[in-house]
């Protein structure tokens, strides 16, 4: 009996070093989160080799993840190849980082408007199906079955059972509860094609497959190639029950129309392709909606655990080190990466007038607390911080002079930098940019500032704390 109890012992910690060795090697991963996992797997031997093995590495099956990629590439000669877009030279560094990440370039000739709120958002979307005469293509992370929800699904029921093809995607664990509910059936019978997006395999089929909590995060609606939405809102109210308690959510989402219509209908696309194994060339093979002489530039960019390590940081980045007299953040989930968190410090100590709003109260607590350890490090950058009391901010912009801004379903925290698969949209248009800094203003009317003094009279406890959360982030 000692016998085996010792050959147990020497196996686990066998498995435990190899796994730190693993931790130590990966090299693809900053030394910041190398030191946060190496950390936890010495100082909880057992449950930090667990939790390794589960979370510590994006992982995704060799099977899915060449898959995937096979299908964007097959799909990347249907994005619009228009040519040099009138972009600032301010801005042409952040286009140019988001041409890489996407592998096309730019569009010029698009429009823009944003949605007044989020019930006139849902409002338009269901006419804008309505109006549909060949696809719709819609995803969603979170889908409920609501006063919101079941308009769109009411919408779908409509369009697919007079004729026009609808492609459903909804994320597998996001909105778990629509899937299983009559409306997704009633969908199915309607005619329309549905995708339950990054199943969660049971057993040790989890080997086979990918990370339980790597999930399908965009908000991408696409109708007859031509019109597409991009933003934070999910397919819901904004009482948004299943937590009502931060209510109301408070998202936003644009309108385009335009040649960056067929790039978001690409990333749709791509991953339609890969996850049901339909061919998406023929559907791609319609014109490119036209550009519109007095439009903007813009481009659509997907990203996520196929994208090289740090993808997203480098667009926050890029459209981050543009800006000269002012920049304004709505993020409800911060934990930065080093090179994020830099961008950040660094634009508000050359004099950029930086201001950062986060909700006052977070569904995420740890997330929250992890945001509040960090005003310490904007604060003495000269940041201006501010927190909103209106209910939980879940808009995701960055605008940048006035000019310049990224609006879309990341957030500034690991799971959209590193994990989930994100879309987001970098336009210049004075006049677009205008209409999300209108909302931005009335969310900060909404705010109240921080005080700088009492971030820095922390006590001593509490930097403990906060230097504690800030080790911890790389693993959240």
């Amino acid at each position: 009996m000692r016998t085996l109890d010792a050959a147990i012992w020497l196996t686990l910690t066998a498995i435990h070093l190899a796994v730190i060795v693993r931790a130590i090697l990966l090299e693809d991963r900053d030394s910041y989160a190398r030191a946060a996992w190496v950390l936890l797997l010495v100082l909880l031997p057992g449950i930090g080799t667990v939790l390794y093995l589960l979370f510590g590495e994006r992982w995704i099956s060799n099977a899915f993840r060449k898959r995937a990629r096979e299908c964007y590439t097959v799909l990347l000669p249907y994005a619009p190849q228009t040519g040099a877009c009138d972009v600032s030279p301010e801005s042409a560094s952040a286009f140019r980082t988001c041409e890489a990440a996407s592998r096309w370039p730019t569009t010029s000739g698009n429009t823009g408007q944003v949605a007044s709120g989020p019930d006139a958002a849902i409002t338009a979307i269901v006419a804008d199906i309505n109006a549909a005469t060949r696809t719709v293509n819609l995803s969603f992370y979170i889908w409920l079955s609501d006063h919101n929800g079941t308009k769109v699904v009411d919408a779908v029921c409509r369009a697919a059972r007079r004729g026009v093809t609808c492609r459903i995607v909804a994320d597998a664990i996001g909105s778990r509860a629509l899937i299983r509910s009559l409306h997704w059936k009633t969908m199915r019978e309607a005619g329309a094609h549905l995708c339950a997006s990054l199943p969660v395999p049971f057993g040790l089929g989890f080997l086979a497959g990918h990370r339980t909590d790597l999930r399908n995060h965009r908000k991408i609606v696409v109708v007859d190639g031509a019109t597409t939405w991009c933003g934070s809102q999910n397919c819901a109210d904004p009482a948004f029950l299943p937590k009502r308690k931060f209510a109301p959510w408070v998202d936003i989402l644009i309108r385009y129309q335009g040649p960056i219509a067929r790039q978001a209908e690409v990333i749709f696309a791509s991953a339609w392709m890969a996850e049901t194994g339909e061919d998406m060339r023929p559907v791609l093979s319609a014109e490119v909606p036209n550009p519109s002489p007095s439009g903007f530039s813009a481009i659509a960019v997907g990203t996520g655990p196929l994208s090289p390590q740090a993808t997203m940081t480098d667009i926050f980045v890029a459209v981050l080190a543009a800006a000269r007299e002012r920049v304004v953040i709505t993020t409800p989930y911060f934990a930065p990466d080093p090179p994020l968190l830099n961008a950040i410090v660094a634009a508000a100590r050359r004099g950029v007038r930086l201001t950062i709003i986060f909700p006052q109260r977070n569904d995420s607590r740890i997330v929250g607390a992890i945001s509040r350890a960090y005003y310490p490090v904007l604060a003495r950058a000269g940041a201006h911080i501010h927190e909103f009391r209106g209910g939980l901010l879940h808009a995701k912009t960055l605008v940048v002079d006035g000019t310049l801004a990224l609006v879309g379903s990341a957030n500034m925290d690991r799971r959209s930098l590193d994990l989930n698969f994100e879309n987001n949209v970098v336009f210049e248009s004075r006049a677009l940019v205008a209409e999300v800094a209108a909302h931005q203003s009335r969310w900060l009317a909404q705010s109240v500032e921080v005080d700088h003094g009492g971030v820095a009279a922390r006590s001593l406890p509490r930097r403990l704390l906060d230097n504690l959360l800030t080790m911890a982030a790389p693993l959240f």
